[in-house]
């Protein structure tokens, strides 16, 4: 390993000597304290700081990949450091920010907290690895290993039944879907005798010839139903509900953003980059996938109970609105472009809800829907800024989430989608039913009897604050942002 090497991976380096740290920390704070106590404890003293050095790590990893800006180069033919990569690279690190952030109060005083920081930054790092994957061999070691950290954070709370079915269930779909993915990916190795996704493109040709197209139809299929389980597009979505529901709140926001957003990376890195010859056919079934998404998850949001439950069904929903922009990608690839602004807008939406779905689970005990009651009364900031985050995901003008929904729509419309735009448009509609369903809880619902008040922590607030302004900058003022996806999504 050269050190040239060593600098285009340095912002996964950063996360996974911060992870080291964070646990080495951990574990000599609890040696100090048995020493200086002369007690023997079974579990570990909390270290009330390691979110803090968490957050540095993560600081320190975005700076790392703000000075790979420009840079266009290959990691021993395996990953990619372009504009493309660094721009999830971004994603992760300000996701996981947030996610660290709304975690500091949620951890207080849990005694394994050092292993929660120490995965989440295992996991960021796997994000990064698989959003710069340019080898069928690094895409899967990557998303494997974002799966198992993954897991290991849903379980996080051993004592919850709960969570540790969700593990399970997870777990279980993960590794069918890793199955089927890497089955997937010896079809393409067996038709092209390469793993590098420009060669792969380059053997096939444009178009596929007859007989390759007996192992490369297959082979997209499975790659489909692999990636299909990381985004929880239906019917690769069966693991969604019940995992969002058990996992710790700050873990499902993670899977709900980072997690989701890996599993879009790759997937349009694939489909562009090692699969143009095939674009006519992984369009029209990219096209049934997202219309099944986006109304399955609509549709079964309205009768949810659960707050964390309902926001699983709007989340396989919005994989379903992402989904046309790769449908609609476009010559000029104006879809992709749609693609990252979603999820850039997304980012902010869902983590900022998230976040506020963490106070009120601190103060009542419970996230079901019913116990938001009056809650403008009690905590009028968090309602305000819940609004705002519902109106967002609705699409609402002047908001990040209208942004990215009008590019989607604008790519399908332009590319003669015109029934698939027209449907996200009736999504779009059907979703303000189970949206302001939780308004109307807020502000015309009488508080429960003996409920007190809902308190945000400084770190919740300071979350809450950064995820609703960003909301807006990319709302009002977007050319910016418009500028950095229309670069980042240059793949070709």
């Amino acid at each position: 390993m050269t050190v040239n090497m060593l600098w285009l991976l340095l912002p996964e380096l950063i996360l996974l000597l911060g992870g080291v740290t964070v646990l080495v920390v951990n574990m000599a704070a609890t040696r100090l304290y048995r020493d200086a106590y002369n007690e023997e404890v079974s579990e570990a003293r909390e270290v009330p700081w390691l979110p803090y050095v968490t957050l540095a790590a993560l600081v320190l990893a975005l700076l790392a990949t703000g000075l790979l800006a420009g840079t266009k180069a290959s990691v021993a033919g395996m990953a990619a450091v372009d504009a493309y990569a660094i721009f999830f690279k971004i994603i992760a690190t300000v996701a996981v920010s947030l996610v660290t952030l709304s975690s500091v109060d949620v951890m207080r005083g849990k005694p394994n907290a050092g292993e929660f920081y120490a995965f989440l930054l295992f996991a960021t790092a796997a994000v990064m690895l698989a959003a710069a994957a340019t080898n069928l061999i690094m895409i899967y070691l990557a998303l494997e290993f974002l799966s198992l950290t993954s897991a290991i954070l849903v379980c996080y709370r051993l004592d919850d039944a709960r969570s540790t079915e969700a593990a399970l269930k997870y777990f279980l779909f993960g590794m069918v879907a890793s199955a089927v993915l890497l089955y997937g990916m010896s079809l393409l190795y067996g038709a092209t005798g390469s793993t590098d996704l420009g060669e792969i493109a380059r053997t096939l040709g444009t178009p596929v010839q007859n007989w390759e197209r007996y192992l490369v139809y297959p082979a997209l299929v499975m790659l489909l139903a692999g990636f299909g389980f990381k985004i929880a597009a239906v019917p690769f979505h069966m693991w969604s509900p019940d995992t969002y529901e058990g996992a710790p709140t700050p873990v499902t926001a993670f899977l709900s953003v980072a997690s989701k957003a890996a599993g879009f990376a790759v997937l349009l890195r694939v489909l562009v980059v090692a699969l143009p010859g095939l674009f006519f056919d992984w369009t029209w079934l990219l096209a049934f996938i997202s219309a099944a998404t986006m109304t399955l998850g609509n549709v079964v949001a309205i009768v949810q109970k659960d707050m964390k439950r309902m926001l699983a069904y709007s989340s396989i929903a919005q994989a379903g609105y992402v989904l046309i922009g790769l449908v609609a990608l476009g010559k000029d690839g104006f879809g992709a472009q749609g693609v990252l602004l979603y999820i850039l807008g997304y980012l902010f939406t869902n983590l900022g809800l998230f976040t506020a779905v963490i106070a009120v689970e601190r103060a009542t005990g419970s996230t079901t829907i019913s116990d938001y009651a009056g809650l403008a009364r009690r905590a009028p900031f968090l309602a305000i800024v819940m609004v705002a985050f519902f109106l967002s995901l609705m699409g609402f003008p002047s908001t990040a989430g209208f942004m990215g929904k009008l590019f989607v729509f604008a790519a399908a419309v332009r590319e003669n989608w015109l029934w698939l735009a027209g449907l996200g448009v009736l999504n779009s509609v059907i979703s303000v039913y189970y949206y302001f369903n939780v308004v109307r809880q807020m502000y015309f619902q009488p508080q429960p009897e003996g409920s007190g008040a809902v308190s945000d922590t400084f770190a919740l607030r300071v979350a809450l604050v950064l995820a609703v302004v960003m909301l807006f900058v990319i709302g009002l003022y977007p050319q910016p942002f418009i500028q950095l996806v229309a670069i980042s999504s240059r793949l070709m």
